[in-house]
């Protein structure tokens, strides 16, 4: 049974209404009206009843067809229903707007219809458990991301010339990426090996004496909201690497957040998230500690122990902008952080360009070095 679907529309044009993080509000391209997020769900709380009617009716009308095709004299017995093993990652929709049925993977929570390119809505991908917690809304637009991509591309001394000027996106989306958010308390202790060095003349010789010493810490730490994303489509580094998300904007969750995006149901439950939760831990509480460890030259952990007290376990959706680029036959990916416009994505290396510098800089070192153990040696 294809999911009702839900298009919000502005009540005043009937165009399709898009959140914009920077107002905060659901706008209309068209006429340009905006409402507040509360406004529209109560004015579509009465159409949802109506889609659903219609939704029933329309099923009923496609057995009714069924059964007359049934008994007319074309041969159907060859044709097949059945997905097998495909089927359970699948899911079908119908598009409120167009009426065109929509083939998506059995993750896809939001998407844009491929025939009239209005948004779409499935509140039934998030019903019971599902439904997520929280939302941090998109505050960056598409144009945002292109610009810290090129921004993204300059400084960087080995990057081909050509990359800039010759790659061509293939694709940017914006996607509301599952998290796991892990409340609970790391208590534990650590050994750290320190140093501290004072060097003096004494003579013809340069002295050099390094005191070592067992540092020892131990302590507690509340964790709120420690993130781990769900998705196993999307990278762990590049999700890691654009945290953190400012919490303070963090939303009762919506639907109303999503049109104009993409939205992903996890496919990595809580339970198998939960050994990455519990390493970030453990990791924040070793790294406090040895941030105590002050007044030394250097600093290094040799062991640690760690207890994690586990507490209540959130959903939530966070805005990311991915962004393909291909060049030369190669994709790159890029992730941007859709609140804060951190941008992380590998880049390719002009190796000649490369090897040429690592030379220019390498055989006039080599040369000096030459130089002064000869003089040394005289």
């Amino acid at each position: 049974m294809p999911a009702q679907v839900t298009n919000y529309k502005c009540p005043t044009c009937t165009g399709p209404l898009h959140f914009v993080g920077a107002s905060g509000k659901l706008e209309c391209d068209y006429c340009g009206a905006s409402y507040d997020v509360a406004q529209i769900e109560a004015l579509y709380a009465e159409k949802e009843g109506k889609a659903a009617a219609a939704q029933q009716s329309a099923e009923e009308k496609a057995a009714a067809e069924k059964t007359a095709a049934e008994e007319a004299d074309w041969d159907t017995s060859d044709l097949s229903t059945d997905w097998g093993a495909e089927g359970e990652g699948m899911k079908a929709y119908n598009c409120p707007s167009c009426g065109a049925q929509l083939i998506c993977d059995a993750t896809t929570a939001a998407t844009s219809c491929p025939y009239c390119g209005n948004p779409t809505v499935v509140p039934g991908q998030f019903a019971g458990t599902l439904k997520p917690d929280f939302v941090i809304p998109f505050k960056l637009s598409r144009e945002d991301a292109i610009q810290r991509l090129k921004q993204h591309y300059k400084g960087k001394v080995f990057l081909p010339k050509s990359f800039s000027s010759e790659n061509h996106l293939q694709e940017i989306s914006g996607v509301y990426v599952p998290f796991w958010m892990f409340s609970g308390e790391a208590e534990g202790d650590a050994h750290f090996d320190a140093t501290r060095s004072r060097t003096y003349k004494s003579g013809d010789y340069r002295i050099t004496e390094t005191d070592h010493y067992d540092a020892y810490r131990a302590g507690s730490l509340a964790f709120e909201k420690i993130p781990v994303d769900g998705s196993e489509k999307m990278p762990d580094e590049h999700m890691d690497s654009i945290e953190p998300y400012d919490y303070s904007e963090l939303k009762p969750f919506s639907t109303a957040y999503l049109p104009g995006f993409l939205a992903d149901k996890f496919d990595v439950t809580a339970e198998d998230s939960r050994q990455r939760a519990d390493s970030r831990c453990a990791g924040t509480l070793r790294s406090a500690l040895e941030k105590t460890v002050s007044g030394y030259e250097t600093c290094s952990a040799r062991e640690s122990n760690t207890t994690i007290k586990r507490g209540k376990v959130h959903y939530a959706l966070m805005p990311v902008w991915m962004l393909n680029t291909k060049w030369r036959g190669k994709d790159f990916l890029f992730a941007m952080n859709g609140q804060t416009g951190k941008l992380v994505g590998d880049l390719p290396v002009d190796k000649g360009r490369y090897w040429a510098m690592f030379f220019a800089i390498a055989v006039p070192l080599s040369a000096i070095g030459s130089f002064l153990a000869m003089t040394l040696l005289r």
